[in-house]
């Protein structure tokens, strides 16, 4: 009865309802404002307009925007143990996964936004003793003492029979003491509400709340994005501090030989003990270098465990045995600068605030309308429980409110100024986000161009060093030079040879660097997670 009952009377406003009008500005998607090229690959192609430049990047890896990069770039370095070391982090990671737990958080502040537009329904029971205090009102205005005069001797009652006032009297004292006792009143019902969002106050929050949720999720998106090139990155330096090692190893090997050769010429006077001491030096500084390669490896092989979620040492098995660093593809898909925005989370978490932060605006301005809301009750009230199912008990009440603000102090007034303020700052962030974003990928590119550019240089004064040793070796031995000849050449070919393993695990690094810049590695597998 009392749902058909609150149907009927609401019908009339379901209509208004549903034609309501949603105040304050609606939210317009903004434009990147983004060049048609990325600046550094037009750099890039005037500067290869000379032989120098061609000859030496030749055999370079080369940025392309035929197309877009592959969501997945990092199965570009055909590495299966950077690939399983990616899922495992994405599967296993702390900060990944309480970034999930945000998403989940702001669904919820959404459905709870969406919550204050329905009907609210609530059921009620009470049961209550009451002393109204009627005793001492009766007693204030006399009606105790002409009760007791309807019994007195003479009274007018006594006219009629003799006993009649006393026994008026009595009923009246009767009936006196039943109207100023205790009473247990029982009570059960519904209570109802509805608040029309007629000027969509509700609608607008719920949106911003929809928006604040994007946030979140391209959050998310930015906080993979990041793992995988840590991961990628992270994976790169322990290779390449392996590498470094096993160069540094195959120079002490190199260098002990030389050792052997300065006193086998010494005794046979062709070499002084300077020249021992000074080959025995350089083997001491070399085998000095390798506890720092340790040290970086041990501290890789850490962050890695960290990072998929493990504790240090959980990785030693399979990662302590040496490996190359992973090469990088001979062409990087960087795609053109207009798909940027659509890649980057960092952009689209700033477009998502800015919905909000205009979202937002129309609370504010919703605010200065009239509130108008349903409310409605029916249930049954006795003094004994056992009549409360009894119609004759009925109560109900119904009615709509409406609050309409006059006077607050200015508050509305600054809440709408403070909104439209942090929806400029949310613009503007959104074109900071835009600017960085171009200002990554083109430093990203600058650098992966140039480190690989010195890293053909290094490869080739290798080869010239490696030879220039060889000879002043052999000259050694055969007495036609000095051994500061060997020396010389021995230390440049131990710093290049070191500087070249470096500059190797440099250039992959810098093309992991690249591919966060761009903004993939999260669009195939970001639904999956944020539903966990």
């Amino acid at each position: 009865m009392f749902i058909a009952f609150i149907g009927v009377f609401i019908a009339p406003f379901t209509a208004v309802f549903i034609t309501a009008c949603t105040v304050g500005p609606n939210y317009q998607p903004p434009q990147a404002d983004v060049p048609a090229q990325w600046h550094d690959t037009q750099h890039a192609a005037a500067n290869a307009a000379t032989a120098s430049a061609a000859s030496a990047t030749s055999s370079a890896s080369v940025p392309t925007v035929d197309s877009d990069p592959d969501p997945r770039w990092w199965r570009s370095f055909n590495d299966p143990t950077l690939d399983s070391l990616i899922e495992r982090a994405v599967a296993g990671n702390p900060d990944l996964q309480q970034a999930v737990l945000r998403i989940a958080q702001a669904r919820l502040q959404t459905q709870q936004a969406a919550a204050q537009g329905l009907p609210n329904l609530r059921a009620t029971a009470s049961y209550q003793r009451e002393q109204l205090g009627l005793k001492g009102i009766l007693e204030s205005q006399g009606v105790y003492n002409r009760v007791d005069q309807l019994g007195a001797p003479g009274s007018p009652l006594d006219s009629i029979s003799p006993n009649a006032g006393t026994a008026v009297q009595n009923g009246a004292n009767k009936l006196l003491d039943q109207l100023t006792a205790p009473v247990n009143l029982w009570q059960a019902g519904f209570d109802a509400s509805w608040e029309l969002d007629l000027f969509g106050r509700v609608r607008r929050s719920v949106e911003a709340s929809q928006a604040q949720t994007q946030a979140a999720i391209e959050n998310r998106n930015d906080a993979l994005l990041s793992l995988e090139a840590e991961v990628a990155q992270t994976y790169a330096q322990l290779r390449g501090a392996q590498t470094i090692r096993a160069v540094a190893t195959s120079l002490v090997d190199q260098q002990r030989e030389i050792v052997e050769l300065t006193q086998s010429q010494a005794k046979v006077g062709l070499a002084s003990q300077l020249d021992v001491r000074s080959a025995a030096a350089q083997l001491a500084t070399t085998q000095a270098g390798l506890p720092q390669y340790d040290q970086q490896i041990e501290q890789s092989m850490n962050g890695l465990a960290y990072l998929v979620g493990e504790a240090p040492g959980a990785l030693d098995t399979e990662l302590s045995t040496p490996a190359a660093v992973p090469p990088v593809p001979p062409t990087v898909p960087i795609g053109l600068p207009s798909t940027l925005a659509r890649r980057r989370p960092d952009i689209r978490e700033a477009e998502a605030n800015l919905h909000a932060a205009t979202a937002s605006v129309g609370v504010a301005v919703a605010q200065f309308y009239p509130d108008i809301s349903l409310t409605g009750s029916v249930g049954t009230r006795a003094l004994n429980a056992s009549d409360l199912s009894h119609w004759s008990h009925l109560f109900y009440a119904f009615g709509p409110q409406i609050s309409l603000p006059i006077f607050q102090g200015g508050a509305l007034v600054a809440n709408l100024k403070l909104s439209k303020v942090q929806q400029a700052n949310a613009a503007l962030a959104y074109r900071k986000a835009v600017l960085g974003a171009l200002r990554d990928v083109d430093n990203a590119l600058a650098v992966y161009r140039t480190d690989q550019a010195r890293h053909v240089s290094l490869d080739d004064s290798v080869r010239e060093q490696q030879q220039a040793f060889d000879l002043a070796r052999d000259s050694y031995r055969k007495g036609l030079v000095t051994y500061i000849n060997v020396l010389d050449a021995e230390r440049q070919l131990a710093q290049d040879r070191e500087q070249a393993a470096q500059s190797n695990a440099q250039v992959t690094t810098d093309l992991v660097a690249l591919y966060k810049a761009l903004g993939g590695g999260w669009q195939d597998d970001a639904s999956a997670a944020a539903a966990r």
